[in-house]
């Protein structure tokens, strides 16, 4: 041995001290392969939902992320909305390639506040539910969620810690093994 590898320490590692897989474990390294494969995959389904409520540097932080993930070649789904998440989405997409937007609508066009109706002006992909127009809006916006994340393989989502109907959809999502994103705004 050299004058210089004398000096050095050595770090022995236990080999038996390692966790091992049980095979109940099995289901978990699945769901997880699932989940690598889909972060590297280089184009996906991303939802983006949350919040209608959001100051002005919030939403120009989802347009700008909306904006990027079309700009890599990504699907974005999302929900209409004139203010907040959804809006801010459809206006980052939008500038990028509207044909990489999903507006999932809980209702229909016709039964959206007139500046929504104005924003979904040039939108080629749009889903209306006249099935749903009896509806409360909250309830059929909570099975437009969990549409949108059926459809998506990644669901990003900007919510409060008080958003019950979020993080609802969050565990649905979370359920359905999908790569979940959340940012509290909180």
């Amino acid at each position: 041995m050299s004058e210089e590898n004398k000096n050095e320490q050595q770090i022995m590692v236990p080999l038996d001290d390692l966790d091992k897989v049980e095979e109940s474990d099995s289901h978990t390294l699945d769901a997880l392969a699932m989940e690598l494969a889909t972060i590297q995959q280089s184009a996906k389904k991303v939802a983006i939902i949350g919040s209608r409520n959001l100051p002005i540097t919030h939403q120009q932080i989802i347009e700008i992320l909306s904006y990027a993930l079309v700009i890599q070649g990504n699907t974005v789904i999302t929900s209409g909305g004139s203010s907040g998440t959804n809006a801010a989405t459809i206006r980052g997409a939008m500038k990028a390639n509207p044909d990489k937007l999903r507006v999932i609508l809980p209702q229909t066009i016709g039964q959206q506040p007139s500046d929504v109706q104005d924003q979904l002006i040039g939108v080629p992909n749009i889903i209306e539910h006249p099935d749903r127009s009896m509806m409360t809006l909250a309830d059929a916006s909570r099975i437009c969620n969990r549409e949108i994340i059926d459809e998506c393989q990644q669901l990003i989502c900007f919510l409060s810690h008080t958003s019950n109907t979020l993080h609802k959809a969050i565990q649905h999502a979370e359920d359905s093994h999908k790569v979940v994103t959340a940012f509290y705004l909180d």
